[in-house]
């Protein structure tokens, strides 16, 4: 089939390269325009962009789909079928419309639940104990389209949402291919409307989100962690050494830990900390502008001593 892909992150380069693979036609790529970023400021192209032209194929890079020149260019391209993953623009219903055999949407959820832009992210943060893929036939709405084909993955309480990422992200490349495959070969997908119960909206991650606070349950402590790692990475404060101010460190992984005491009281010289119900241990921390390391490496140059309390407990 002619396909028109559409996708900007990581998350959406597995989706391209196996339908590469499988033989299908990618007459055109769409992804983010390259924006500037890091400390040089220079412009960075998205990875599917990257991707896109190291395969060469076309890439377009509109920041909007709404005018009648980019639609036109969109029909003329003469797509069977556009596939979508992570694009980051609303498709117009002219560009709905425009493939013979309809748009689909790869969602990193099991729909209806965590519709909207951080479903990874929410999942493990609600403490879900599993997430999955869905193909989509895209409608106008916020990822209320028929579900075509979806796949599922379990979440543990080791899970973060960068582990959660790479697994969907190989399911789900895998399941919109076989998706396109059986497109091509009966010229339909046997798609139903997503249940009317059980719908949630996954918002995007806000700054405040980050800072770890320890007047709640291990378990739902542990949750936003990983729910927030590797980006944007949950943080709490140590008070500095020698009258320095305060270090901010990110904690990327943690574990479930015995223990009690007031919250965000440092519990033993292992750097568990108590929460108002249990605690926890972190196991993979990261300083400002420093590479992540394990929490014994970081407790070697910067010991934390039992009976600190550890920032605001809420």
């Amino acid at each position: 089939m002619k396909i028109v892909f559409m996708g900007s992150p990581d998350f959406a380069t597995a989706v391209l390269r196996a339908l590469h693979e499988g033989g299908h036609e990618i007459v055109a790529v769409y992804s983010q325009p390259p924006r500037r970023a890091g400390r040089g400021r220079k412009e960075r192209k998205t990875p599917v962009h990257v991707l896109a032209e190291n395969l060469g194929l076309p890439v377009f890079t509109p920041r909007s789909l709404k005018g009648a020149d980019e639609q036109e260019r969109f029909a003329a391209l003469g797509a069977d079928a556009a596939v979508v993953a992570a694009y980051g623009l609303i498709l117009p219903q002219a560009v709905l419309d425009a493939p013979r055999l309809g748009c689909y949407n790869l969602h990193a959820s099991l729909l209806p639940r965590w519709r909207g832009a951080a479903p990874i992210h929410r999942a493990v943060m609600a403490g879900d104990d599993r997430s999955g893929v869905c193909v989509m036939r895209m409608e106008a709405g916020l990822d209320t389209g028929d579900v075509c084909a979806c796949a599922e993955v379990p979440i543990t309480e080791a899970t973060t949402s960068g582990d959660l990422h790479d697994a969907l992200a190989e399911k789900g490349a895998r399941l919109m291919l076989e998706a396109m495959n059986r497109l091509e070969k009966d010229g339909r997908l046997e798609c139903h409307p997503q249940p009317q119960a059980g719908v949630s909206y996954a918002e995007k991650i806000g700054k405040a989100e980050a800072r770890i606070g320890f007047s709640r349950p291990a378990r739902a402590v542990l949750a936003q962690i990983h729910g927030l790692s590797p980006w944007p990475g949950a943080w709490l404060e140590l008070p500095g050494k020698e009258g320095k101010p305060p270090l901010r460190l990110k904690i990327l992984r943690a574990e479930m830990a015995q223990g009690h005491g007031a919250p965000g009281e440092v519990l033993d010289e292992d750097f568990t900390i108590a929460c108002a119900q249990g605690a926890i241990r972190p196991l993979v921390v990261q300083k400002a502008g420093k590479a992540p390391m394990a929490r014994q490496d970081f407790l070697r140059g910067f010991p934390v001593l039992p009976g600190q309390r550890i920032g605001s407990p809420s």
